[in-house]
């Protein structure tokens, strides 16, 4: 008769077991809901800090000024948020980066920057519903993100929009601008970046004075 090794028996999980692996994963999903949230919230904020850095790249690379010239405020490079309507009549926010070379207060698709992870726009055109194949995916905050505030306040308070010159300082009112310093920012700017989505904590970005460093928190 052939003996049986008691010990080259395969064990299976027990009841026990199951029931405690099936806690864990519980666990580990509610662990998961807030995270994915905080998720958002940093691809969000990484975006918009991302595109508020390239505006002022383009603007210490592409030199502006012109004292002969009153309105040379309004070529500065400058990142704006806006609201598009789409086929379900809701209002999303969007931002564009661009300069006004014609100074016609009328930005057009080949006044705006690329972007270099895709080759499009960084454009789209306010209130339009339609959103062009070669116009960036990433500037549609509030379809990617569910942002549905964007506000300024500080040096920034009623406007949409900041620009730099080549030293990287920030100026607001550009479109109102003549030759002369009242389009200086002259405090800190405030960007309040709010979520659709109850639970995701508001995005604040900060661009200094002067400096025209940008943070967030």
């Amino acid at each position: 008769m052939k003996k049986i090794d008691r010990y080259n028996f395969k064990k299976a999980f027990t009841m026990i077991e199951l029931v405690f692996v099936i806690v864990v994963m519980g666990i580990l999903a509610a662990l998961a809901i807030p995270r994915l949230e905080r998720d958002i919230r940093q691809e969000a904020m990484s975006n918009i800090l991302s595109a508020i850095r390239y505006t002022k790249h383009l603007a210490l690379v592409d030199d502006k000024r012109d004292p002969r010239d009153n309105n040379w405020q309004k070529k500065l490079w400058h990142i704006r948020f806006a609201q598009y309507t789409n086929s379900d009549n809701k209002t999303r926010w969007f931002y564009t980066i661009s300069t006004d070379d014609d100074k016609n207060s009328n930005v057009d698709k080949k006044e705006t920057a690329i972007d270099t992870a895709t080759g499009k726009y960084i454009y789209h055109l306010a209130g339009s519903s339609t959103i062009n194949s070669d116009e960036s995916p990433m500037i549609f905050i509030g379809k990617k993100y569910g942002v549905d505030t964007v506000s300024f306040s500080g040096g920034c308070a009623n406007v949409q929009h900041v620009a730099f010159d080549n030293l990287g300082r920030p100026h607001v009112g550009i479109y109102g601008a003549t030759n002369d310093s009242h389009t200086y920012m002259s405090s800190d700017c405030l960007i309040t970046i709010g979520f659709e989505k109850n639970g995701i904590d508001d995005i604040n970005i900060t661009v200094e004075k002067q400096t025209g460093r940008v943070f967030a928190n």
